[in-house]
């Protein structure tokens, strides 16, 4: 596996370029919650044509490259969003693509892979993580696309900083969902390229927060992880292979629980009629557990697929089954 670097400019100009006559921008809107010192705005990537901002990240990772390496097929290795983003785009240029998932990855998404034509192989959340870290790969023709540690998949989620600063030049803070990390690495590279002041933040469910566990050991270590509904983010230990790029780039991290987190579905969904997964609202979780953070604070909602059994719990009150 090559070592990822730090996105340049140069090449997040590029994918977003690239992709932009097959993905629309998405829109930077305020969320009024009347706090005195500081104003929530929201990059609602829910709008994206999956739902989710991993169609930017697909997309770019599939026409960056030589047509010829997908002559078997793509796959890429996904807790669902990537495999959702990566089965429309293989649909573009007509490969055949398979979604290496585990079983228990939301329905919605499986589905949706399923409607583009995609092939969806379970292997166990052990292989999973294995596929994703290097560690294990698939014995498989299909050209593997690394949802993590992919330099154009890096370049690909940088476009969603890139349309930050130009929407809104004086931001001050940041907050981006934080899973493998591919997509606060290039966000941030992107960020801090455009603006020396401006602080970004990885999120995290607090049911499994890997970074900030690293943050405070000084080195990556393996943590205890309780079940949660929050699929997209949260895991026992960080990517090796990214953690030297993204630890750089961060300006700490913010792990919200559960509770919080289905809080600010609620919120999103009565104030501005916003559909976000557990994931997609972690980011708001966090802005309004740090009053700490003031000025211009930019939460990046990364997606909306959820299904609907589980959204109807949070709406109703509650917190969904793991």
């Amino acid at each position: 596996m090559i070592a990822p670097h730090r996105p340049t400019p140069d090449e997040i100009a590029d994918a977003r370029q690239r992709i932009a006559p097959h993905f629309a921008r998405t829109p930077l809107v305020r969320l009024d919650l009347g706090f005195p010192d500081r104003q929530i705005f929201l990059k609602l990537e829910t709008l994206s044509p999956i739902g989710a901002f991993k169609l930017r990240p697909a997309l770019n990772a599939v026409l960056s490259r030589d047509p010829a390496e997908f002559e078997s097929g793509v796959a890429v290795t996904s807790s669902g969003n990537m495999a959702y983003g990566m089965a429309r785009a293989a649909r573009l240029i007509g490969a055949p693509m398979v979604a290496y998932m585990y079983r228990g990855a939301p329905q919605t998404k499986i589905d949706g892979v399923r409607a583009l034509g995609g092939e969806v192989r379970f292997v166990s959340a052990e292989t999973w993580w294995d596929y994703i870290t290097g560690v294990d790969l698939p014995d498989a023709p299909e050209l593997l696309i690394n949802p993590v540690t992919d330099q154009a998949v890096l370049a690909g989620n940088g476009s969603i900083g890139m349309e930050i600063i130009e929407d809104l030049p004086d931001v001050d803070v940041v907050l981006t969902p934080f899973g493998g990390g591919s997509m606060t690495t290039g966000v941030a590279s992107a960020i801090k390229a455009a603006s020396a002041r401006c602080r970004v933040f990885a999120v995290e469910d607090d049911s499994a927060a890997p970074v900030s566990a690293a943050l405070a050991a000084g080195q990556i270590v393996t943590i205890e992880t309780r079940p949660s509904f929050i699929k997209s983010i949260g895991a026992p230990s960080l990517v090796p292979q990214i953690w030297p790029v993204v630890g750089d780039l961060i300006d700490g991290a913010i792990a919200v629980s559960p509770g919080q987190v289905t809080e600010a579905m609620r919120l999103l969904f009565k104030k501005a009629k916003i559909v976000a997964e557990g994931a997609g609202a972690a980011s708001l979780a966090a802005a309004i557990a740090r009053p700490d953070l003031k000025g211009n604070i930019v939460c990046v909602v990364s997606g909306g697929n959820i299904d609907a059994a589980a959204y109807s719990v949070v709406l109703g009150g509650g917190i969904p089954a793991a």
